[in-house]
């Protein structure tokens, strides 16, 4: 990545609508060949915002977290593909380059992505999710998913680094 990294925002969340709002409200800045990393622990909140920006998009098919599949494509109604990656799985940044996704035509969300996407692309938008310290997924959801968890705030920190963001504000 070149270029200073800015924060675009710095946000509490108040809860799953709010997350999936925040995701709508990053599809309308986002085009073919941006890439977005969502960073948090289990449970912030990171498939929730990717399910709200698939919304915005029109993505197709249920966006759900990739966890053992590792990539999911989601046509959109109008405009590029969202490529839903989790990236929890893999062990070294050629795992996901074996995945070999559509990095330019695509808008490529990468779910555990710090580290793994270093040098794929000079422009990154950031998306760090923290929780309450303490606060546990385990046992507190009827669903297998570990990001649906009971309404409590988070912090949003969308950081943006490289050319691609210059000029642009959320």
């Amino acid at each position: 990545m070149t270029g200073a990294a800015r924060v675009l925002l710095d946000t509490a969340v108040d809860g799953t609508d709010a997350m999936g709002q925040l995701g709508a409200r990053l599809a309308a800045v986002l085009r073919a060949g941006d890439l977005v990393v969502l960073t948090g622990p289990l449970g912030a909140g990171k498939t929730t915002l990717t399910r709200g920006l698939g919304a915005a998009l029109g993505a197709r098919g249920q966006v759900s977290s990739p966890t053992f599949v590792l990539a999911r494509t989601h046509p959109t109604n109008a405009g590029p593909d969202l490529v839903h990656v989790d990236a929890y799985r893999l062990s070294d940044p050629v795992e996901l380059d074996d995945l070999d996704l559509d990095w330019d035509a695509s808008i490529v969300v990468v779910e555990w992505g710090r580290g793994m996407v270093d040098g794929i692309s000079d422009s990154v938008l950031d998306v760090e999710i923290t929780r309450a310290t303490g606060a546990d997924a385990s046992g507190t959801s009827e669903s297998d998913d570990p990001d649906d968890v009971p309404d409590e705030p988070r912090r949003v920190v969308v950081t943006a680094t490289g050319p691609r963001w210059a000029g642009v504000s959320l």
